[in-house]
């Protein structure tokens, strides 16, 4: 065994399990979930922010059309989401909640709190591909329970957990600041 494996040993599930792994590739892992998820939700934000900003008001980006129009039928959520319909704020929420935690995944700054959202909006978009009918609940269009959205939700949840921000990232550096030290609360956020 090379001298940058280890043993990991826990219970999961109420399963005793064991087992070995190398610190190198997963450092490099992470480092790479977490740079191309980055990526994943800043071009997903960055492109909807650029035609937002569109001098021309008709191609103005807007969550009003999928909100209103392509929301399966039989949605239990349905009511919310043509209330969001139309509204600035779901637009603004949606462009720059995907660009900054994007932005913030690729950097590796306030890991934690930027996966956290970004996996909430995650569940948000997986919510509003529910269906209704004999399979209710179930999104599937895009996969049975499991579509991307889920995956991708998963994906952060373990790179907050991970604290993948540590890992060639900002907050391995700010970490080590006096006042992150003295406020511990900011672990929370970090990582």
């Amino acid at each position: 065994m090379s001298t940058d494996s280890r043993t990991l040993e826990t219970e999961l599930f109420g399963r005793a399990v064991r087992f070995d792994y190398s610190e190198r590739w997963v450092g490099y892992s992470l480092f790479l979930l977490r740079v191309v998820m980055g990526w994943t939700l800043f071009q997903g934000g960055i492109t909807k922010l650029v035609t937002y900003l569109d001098s021309d008001p008709s191609n103005n980006w807007t969550a009003a059309g999928y909100l209103a129009n392509a929301i399966p039928e039989g949605n239990p959520l349905m009511g919310l989401w043509s209330s969001m319909a139309g509204s600035p704020l779901t637009d603004m929420l949606n462009m720059w909640g995907l660009t900054l935690a994007g932005l913030a995944l690729i950097l590796g700054a306030f890991v934690r709190f930027s996966a956290f959202w970004g996996a909430v909006m995650m569940l948000f978009y997986w919510a509003a591909a529910l269906e209704g009918g004999i399979l209710a609940g179930l999104p599937l269009a895009h996969g049975w329970v499991v579509d991307d959205h889920i995956v991708y939700a998963v994906l952060l949840f373990g790179l907050g957990a991970f604290g993948a921000g540590r890992i060639l990232g900002v907050d391995a550096y700010l970490e080590n600041m006096e006042f992150v030290r003295r406020n511990r609360w900011m672990s929370l956020v970090m990582g």
